[in-house]
């Protein structure tokens, strides 16, 4: 009924409008993923301190980002920041801070909880040996955290992945983007839009097999 071609789909099709927009959705989810445990386990070894003059700004940093839709960072940081620095800024660098400042929070709560899933045993048998706070949480908390919730942080990153849509609202040229300016040449927009579809559920679904995998050989050293 809709007279859908999907002979447009080939390779110049490819070639010359996804896999540029591919290339900067898995960047974007890559640098954001790595920035975001960065700075999320900062956050959530403050969260951790006991010390009130940590833990207060990064409970509040993170209740605050985790309360705003991501979209909404999205735009007040590419559209706002230009005019405090008075300048403008490119949008995929707008997205990449955006990014990074918006899962930090997230991954902050994930850290948090794989910390405070370790045995307080495992922190007293670190203080018996002579290990100071950093050391102790260097050499003996934190590994074994990243091990129980690697399955967790895999799962957060490939909603990080989806989510890197939300940048077309800026103009980045990322996934969505490079299948609607595809569909736009072409002629045929329900066409690729059902093909980016198709393309986002691929992916998706292919990592969280590679998560599900993870999760069993996990649970069998555990």
């Amino acid at each position: 009924m809709l007279n859908l071609d999907f002979s447009i789909l080939n390779w110049g099709l490819i070639q010359n409008f996804i896999l540029k927009g591919l290339w900067f959705s898995i960047f974007l989810t890559a640098v954001a993923t790595a920035g975001g445990i960065f700075f999320g386990t900062l956050l959530a070894l403050m969260r951790l301190s006991g010390k009130r003059w940590l833990d207060t700004p990064a409970a509040l940093y993170v209740n605050v980002m985790r309360s705003v839709p991501l979209v909404m960072v999205i735009l007040w940081f590419f559209l706002l920041v230009p005019l405090m620095i008075g300048r403008p800024i490119g949008a995929e660098y707008s997205a990449v801070v955006t990014f990074i400042a918006f899962e930090a929070a997230y991954f902050s709560e994930i850290m948090r909880a794989g910390i405070q899933s370790i045995p307080r045993g495992q922190v007293f048998a670190g203080q018996a040996m002579g290990m100071s706070y950093a050391q102790n949480m260097k050499l003996v908390i934190l590994p074994q955290a990243f091990r129980n919730m690697l399955p967790v942080l895999l799962t957060q990153t490939i909603i990080l992945f989806q989510d890197t849509s939300l940048v077309y609202a800026i103009g980045a040229y990322d996934l969505l983007k490079g299948f609607e300016t595809a569909g736009k040449n072409y002629g045929r927009p329900i066409e690729t839009y059902l093909m980016a579809t198709v393309t986002y559920f691929v992916i998706s679904y292919s990592l969280s097999s590679v998560v599900k995998g993870i999760n069993r050989k996990i649970a069998i050293i555990r």
